[in-house]
């Protein structure tokens, strides 16, 4: 009975968060771009499946900063803070006990790779929000990965429902490599705005860069606008 209370809670939450959020989630480049760049038949979004400049793969490269950092299970924390109304850290068993969504969507890299149709199993961002209860003032996240990496996002992106803080891919656990145990993936977005090791959640009431936006990568990342680089920032 605890648990269907809690699941009921969350439900309630994610209606008023994607009330407060949708006419804004409709206007996204990703989703409402009427001159989008890129090849092959739409996607569910409406969009071309392969954004310009990529080139599809079916191998999944591995891209970080150089350190896999091996947390274990029981060792995992994720912590949601900021401008929210209840912070909260979570054990493994813990976001284990949440809503587990099952999605398949694309995967595009800014260094022009995309992988099509990957089998997903996480927890959507959405519902982590619903938990925390984001504050009236918040407008971004910024992600922060166990391997010291962050990087930013808005609201709009970042509820939006196929953003999953994943722990499956492919049918199986989530590898080291790739970001195990659990990760942030955007598919609207180019990948480098979903933080691999993901350990901490920080609501922000104002945008702040993250590691690659410090360092010249576009601020907004929408891939059907080639928008990789600071200067195509519109």
């Amino acid at each position: 009975m605890e648990a269907n209370n809690k699941f009921d809670k969350i439900v309630e939450a994610r209606m008023k968060l994607k009330a407060r959020f949708e006419e804004k989630m409709k206007l996204t480049p990703s989703v409402a771009d009427d001159r989008p760049l890129g090849t092959g038949p739409a996607n569910r979004h409406g969009m071309p499946q392969l954004p310009v400049g990529q080139y599809q793969t079916q191998k999944w490269p591995v891209l970080d900063l150089g350190y896999h950092p091996d947390v274990s299970l029981e060792r995992w924390r994720l912590t949601i803070n900021g401008e929210v109304e209840n912070p909260v850290v979570l054990k493994w068993e813990d976001f284990m006990a949440l809503p587990q969504t099952e999605d398949v969507s694309d995967f595009h890299c800014v260094t022009t790779w995309s992988r099509m149709d990957v089998p997903w199993v996480g927890v959507r961002l959405m519902d982590l929000a619903a938990l925390v209860q984001p504050k009236e003032t918040a407008t971004h996240i910024m992600c922060y990965g166990y391997d010291t990496y962050t990087t930013n996002i808005s609201l709009e992106e970042a509820l939006k429902p196929d953003v999953l803080l994943v722990h499956t891919a492919d049918g199986a656990p989530l590898s080291l490599e790739h970001g195990g145990p659990a990760r942030m993936i955007v598919p609207q977005l180019y990948a480098w705005k979903g933080s691999k090791w993901i350990k901490r959640i920080q609501f922000l009431k104002e945008d702040k860069p993250g590691f690659w936006e410090e360092r010249g990568y576009s601020n907004t990342a929408y891939p059907w606008r080639n928008d990789r680089y600071s200067d195509d920032d519109e």
